[in-house]
């Protein structure tokens, strides 16, 4: 048997992180039985489908590694509807499906309330198809329905606690649950990873695979995925998007990483790992079944990690689009005409050591690309002090008299700048890193000022001089 697994969004939005932990699994699973991996995008639901939001998915699962043509689809659902009718018919026909006319007014009012299911009024009534008219699936009466899931063991659901389900609208349209089931089959689909919200709809398809004859596929249902308050992350509540992580520069190698352990671990005492390492070690049976806590913060740290473990050349060539403005939200504060990668090259191996996410390459790196700085007015007020004005004009002359414009030098003629006026070199530079970068935290100074050049260093004290008068 060859193992076909699949992973089936809806394009109703943006790329969910769940959803992409759930297709890295299924991914690796196939790989690892040497099997296939189906993208199948379930599109019926027209009102809310836009095409941006597939090519979404697309794009999102190429940044993670699952490229285009690597995979077997993208399949449509909407292409089998006319699969999904004929499944409904053949329920109908063998009597393992009636129609029912009850609208939901009808069932509260003869169970007298409104959180009760289906009563089954309509089951031999022997209605025929009309307008109006719902195809209900019908449960077994007695015995049990067994879920095998390699994740969870062996939930038990009795049938007789299961309502007779929908599986088609009053206008002959079959719901999800029928058109879920018909497309695993129609795609050979041998086993289904998917999020644990899924599990109580499985006892369901579980009986229309067996209604249908055909033998359900092995299941495996992944923890939910949580926020700090231990609640089902949400797209209106939570950041869950991944072009939106992508975009503020978090790295491809980085997210797929801190996704697989969400629910599972590595082997030793460890975290970050090769790819290759999790292709080899994950196991489905290894997944704890508890709810799985994304944190952010804790993905900021890894990706800060794998930023560093970059080769000087490929940090450069990574944070490019945030520098050029090509590929970014946001376009950087300077032009392109400005922007000189010689000097970036010189100041990219402190900016690697700083940041955690690509984006934030800008605010460290601005100031040496702009013809005057970004003064933040909160770090201007924090450092300009009384005796900054003085001190400036010192460093000033101490900066026109070194005979060679240096990191170690500069240092050494502001820290005797200092000295001569009690300070230490943390207070002394305070002023002077305000005026020549417009911040108060940044990379380090005296190289940022080798880098920036003399002239250019002390014409923005003079400028800064000029404003505290």
């Amino acid at each position: 048997m060859t193992v076909r697994v699949r992973f089936a969004p809806s394009p109703t939005g943006m790329f969910h992180v769940g959803g992409a932990r759930s297709a890295l699994q299924n991914w690796i699973y196939a790989k690892q039985q040497g099997g296939v991996f189906v993208l199948r995008i379930e599109d019926t639901d027209a009102a809310r489908n836009r095409p941006e939001w597939t090519e979404g998915i697309l794009s999102a699962l190429d940044w993670i590694g699952i490229a285009r043509g690597s995979y077997e689809g993208p399949y449509f659902q909407s292409s089998y509807a006319g699969e999904h009718r004929a499944a409904a018919q053949r329920l109908y026909e063998g009597g393992r499906a009636y129609y029912c006319d009850c609208t939901r007014e009808d069932v509260q009012a003869r169970t007298g309330s409104q959180y009760s299911g289906y009563d089954g009024y309509c089951r031999d009534r022997g209605l025929t198809p009309g307008e109006g008219r719902a195809l209900r699936f019908r449960t077994p009466d007695e015995g049990e329905t067994v879920v095998v899931d390699l994740i969870r063991g062996e939930p038990t659901f009795e049938n007789k606690l299961i309502e007779d389900f929908v599986i088609a609208r009053g206008n002959g349209s079959p719901v999800f649950l029928l058109a879920n089931v018909v497309d695993d089959m129609s795609m050979g689909i041998t086993h289904v990873i998917r999020a644990e919200e899924h599990l109580p709809n499985t006892p369901k398809q579980q009986l229309l695979w067996d209604a249908l004859g055909v033998k359900p596929p092995v299941w495996a249902h992944v923890p939910v995925v949580v926020n700090e308050k231990r609640q089902k992350l949400s797209k209106r509540r939570d950041k869950v998007a991944l072009e939106a992580y992508r975009d503020e520069g978090y790295l491809a190698d980085a997210m797929r990483n801190y996704l697989m352990l969400l629910g599972w671990a590595p082997s030793g005492d460890r975290e970050i790992v090769p790819w290759s390492v999790i292709e080899e070690e994950f196991r489905l049976e290894g997944v704890n079944p508890s709810p799985a806590f994304f944190d952010e913060k804790k993905l900021r740290a890894f990706n800060g990690e794998y930023i560093r473990a970059l080769s000087v050349e490929d940090f450069v060539a990574a944070c490019r689009p945030w520098l050029t403005g090509t590929d970014t939200i946001a376009p950087p504060p300077w032009q392109p005409a400005e922007f000189d990668a010689t000097v970036f090259a010189a100041v990219a191996p402190l900016a690697q050591t700083r940041i955690a996410v690509l984006s934030e390459i800008v605010p460290n790196v601005d100031f040496l690309f702009l013809a005057d700085p970004l003064i933040d007015e909160a770090a201007w007020a924090k450092a300009m002090k009384e005796g900054s004005a003085e001190l400036l004009d010192a460093a000033t002359a101490a900066f026109e008299a070194l005979p060679s414009w240096e990191a170690e030098p500069i240092k050494a003629a502001l820290e005797a700048v200092g000295a001569e006026r009690g300070l230490k070199l943390g207070k002394a530079q305070a002023p002077v890193r305000v005026a020549v970068t417009g911040r108060t935290v940044g990379l380090p100074l005296f190289e940022s000022l080798e880098v920036l050049g003399r002239e250019r260093t002390l014409a923005r004290l003079r400028a800064a001089r000029v404003r505290l008068v």
